[in-house]
């Protein structure tokens, strides 16, 4: 989407430093082991900035990322999460949404990647407070805010 494009979602830089100072532990949905894929290099970035970072894939179960243990799903995370980062194309963000919206606590923010949207799970997400972030990547507006160290 370019920047005059009416589609273009804007997100007012205290929104999106609020979350980031806020979160503690994500969730990184679609975790890659693979040094070539994006996923890999944010997940290493958050683990550098001082968050909790968990792997979500169901290939990788039982195996480490950057040292972290990664689960088959979000319900499968034994520990309550801040914050979904899903790294899924925008076909799979709704059903990664709905699986967000099932934990008890709810996340605080549910964040989809570049190039991810979904405006119907992003309002269903919305509805229960949860705040959401979409086309963006946490690690490239981390920086370019300068939030500190968690």
């Amino acid at each position: 989407m370019s920047d005059d494009d009416p589609k273009t979602l804007v997100y007012p830089d205290a929104f999106l430093r609020d979350i980031l100072t806020r979160v503690k532990t994500i969730a990184l949905v679609g975790a890659s082991a693979n040094p070539a894929r994006p996923s890999f290099g944010v997940f290493a970035y958050l683990l550098t900035q001082g968050y909790h970072v968990i792997g979500v894939n169901p290939a990788l179960v039982g195996q480490t990322i950057h040292g972290a243990s990664c689960f088959k799903s979000l319900a499968d995370v034994p520990e309550p999460i801040d914050m979904v980062d899903i790294f899924r194309n925008s076909d799979a963000a709704g059903g990664v949404v709905d699986e967000a919206l099932a934990l008890a606590p709810l996340p605080l923010a549910i964040w989809m990647q570049i190039g991810v949207r979904d405006d119907a799970a992003a309002a269903r997400a919305q509805a229960l407070g949860v705040k959401v972030v979409m086309n963006r990547c946490p690690k490239i507006e981390h920086g370019r805010l300068s939030v500190g160290d968690h």
